[in-house]
């Protein structure tokens, strides 16, 4: 018998699980498909305060937002890390004063102890002005942070499985009974095969299909509870210089992003577009992909075009309706719907709503509202703990790469980089006995080698080469169509050997 059987493996999903395993709960998620498989790996990257959401008076969710970047950053600072936003202040749109005035706000919402304050910038006399158009003579910078989403939610996971957490990927939650005192569910394999779990508690993180798990034990959806917002992104080749990033105003209200990605890349987005609870493929629109282009093009000196363009994703954010006319408007903060029915000792809480930014806050919350359930609930213990590879400061990082140069220097440093700034501490863990780039295995392209690769699949659920390639790395953006071939090859191959053994 469970305490808590969570269905959705997305961040909210995989932060309960780890807040909850940590205080000596018995836990079981389930993720009918990868970590991060929808909406957590199709975010914008960012680790922010929400500045647009002072415009729409939403001052807890900023001040919650905001009080959580320097928190995550000492979590987790090999996979995130500070950044500056350069604002250009552009006629016809919010007026420097406006703007000055929220940033200040912004500055002083919740306490900042590493990110640095607000300043004015010349854009003419600046770095950061350059790649601009030249009507563009005044700006702001101010800060927040980077995140690698799909490598945030894989860390919880495997922090909650060592922890003690049994994290079930490819498996479905395809059926729940409500008995008087626990939830009957039956879980269903990738290959169809089905077994049974019982749990005291059941916490349906199920994003997009939230309403889709509560129609599972005879509870008539209420889709009025939800509003499903797909936000589409761009990615092209690297557009300016520096590792600042940019936020545009765009005429309709909106704002656009356009961050550094990669190292040789700009990520572009993002849009605000509802769509209807039935919609078969989720994608990034004809009509998305020139809204993009056409406004950063306003911004920057060389226009933007479908030809710079070298991937484009979309994912769906399932947030909770709070009758606002206008997509781009609607609340992003998160709301539980705890269902106890006529069977109070077996609960349902279902999340609607949230954002990376504040996980780990909707995670305490989670707990806090079913703590009356959980007699002897120990406090949470999240805000000072570090995700597996994080134990380091925020100034250490660059120091990390340097070490690891010295005792690893047959290691090309770019994939020394790039293993610090995705597995941090654990680099070892990878590289192992290795003594040169052969000891590492088979070479797939751009710097992935089998013992990476081993790593992943043993120690962080993936399973497949989109797995691999999409959320635990970004190196789809590298690999050539026949080195992803290769790779899912040699995961079939290994699948066989695992199931023969």
């Amino acid at each position: 018998m469970y305490d808590l059987l969570i269905v959705g493996g997305g961040v909210n999903g995989v932060g309960i699980a780890r807040d909850a395993a940590g205080r000596g709960l018995k836990v079981c998620l389930v993720e009918k498909g990868d970590l991060a498989g929808a909406t957590s790996s199709a975010s914008s990257k960012l680790v922010h305060g929400g500045l647009r959401y002072l415009e729409t008076y939403e001052f807890r969710l900023v001040r919650e937002s905001l009080g959580e970047r320097e928190t995550l950053l000492a979590m987790a600072p090999h996979i995130i890390w500070p950044m500056r936003f350069v604002l250009p202040v552009d006629q016809g749109m919010r007026p420097a004063w406006m703007l000055r005035i929220g940033l200040f706000i912004y500055d002083h919402l919740a306490k900042r102890n590493i990110l640095k304050p607000t300043k004015r910038l010349n854009l003419r006399k600046t770095q950061q002005g350059k790649c601009l158009n030249a009507r563009l003579t005044t700006g702001f910078e101010y800060s927040d942070c980077w995140v690698d989403d799909a490598r945030l939610v894989a860390l919880n996971a495997v922090d909650a499985a060592a922890r003690g957490a049994d994290i079930r990927t490819r498996t479905e939650c395809v059926a729940l009974e409500r008995a008087p005192d626990h939830w009957s569910a039956t879980l269903q394999a990738a290959d169809g095969t089905q077994t049974p779990a019982m749990a005291r508690i059941v916490v349906n993180a199920a994003g997009p299909w939230v309403e889709n798990i509560l129609a599972q034990f005879g509870r008539k959806p209420n889709i009025s509870q939800v509003r499903l917002i797909k936000g589409s992104h761009i990615v092209t080749h690297r557009l300016f210089e520096g590792d600042h990033a940019y936020i545009f105003q765009s005429n309709d209200g909106r704002v656009i992003f356009a961050i550094p990605y990669e190292n040789d890349f700009t990520l572009i987005g993002t849009t605000d577009e509802e769509i209807p609870s039935n919609a078969d493929k989720i994608e990034i629109s004809e009509a998305e992909i020139d809204y993009l282009c056409i406004a950063v093009s306003h911004y920057f000196a060389n226009p933007v075009t479908r030809a710079d363009i070298v991937w484009t994703y979309a994912g769906v954010r399932p947030l909770f309706n709070d009758q606002s006319s206008s997509a781009s408007v609607v609340t992003r903060d998160y709301v539980f719907d705890l269902d106890a029915g006529a069977a109070v000792a077996a609960p349902i809480l279902s999340i609607y709503g949230g954002k990376l930014t504040t996980y780990r806050k909707l995670a305490e919350h989670a707990l806090a509202r079913l703590a009356p359930l959980l007699p002897g609930l120990v406090p949470s213990w999240t805000a000072g703990a570090t995700l597996p590879g994080g134990d380091l400061s925020p100034a250490e990082v660059n120091k990390l790469r340097a070490d690891y140069a010295l005792r690893y220097p047959w290691i090309p440093a770019p994939l020394i980089a790039r293993w610090v700034r995705s597995y941090g501490t654990r680099v070892p863990q990878i590289v192992g006995q290795a003594t040169s780039l052969a000891g590492l295995g088979a070479h797939f392209g751009a710097g992935l080698y089998t013992a990476e690769v081993d790593y992943l699949t043993s120690v962080e659920f993936a399973r497949s080469a989109d797995d691999i390639l999409w959320r635990r790395s970004k190196l789809g953006l590298r690999l050539t169509p026949n080195e992803q071939a290769v790779l899912s090859q040699y995961l079939s191959e290994q699948d066989s050997a695992s199931a023969i053994a």
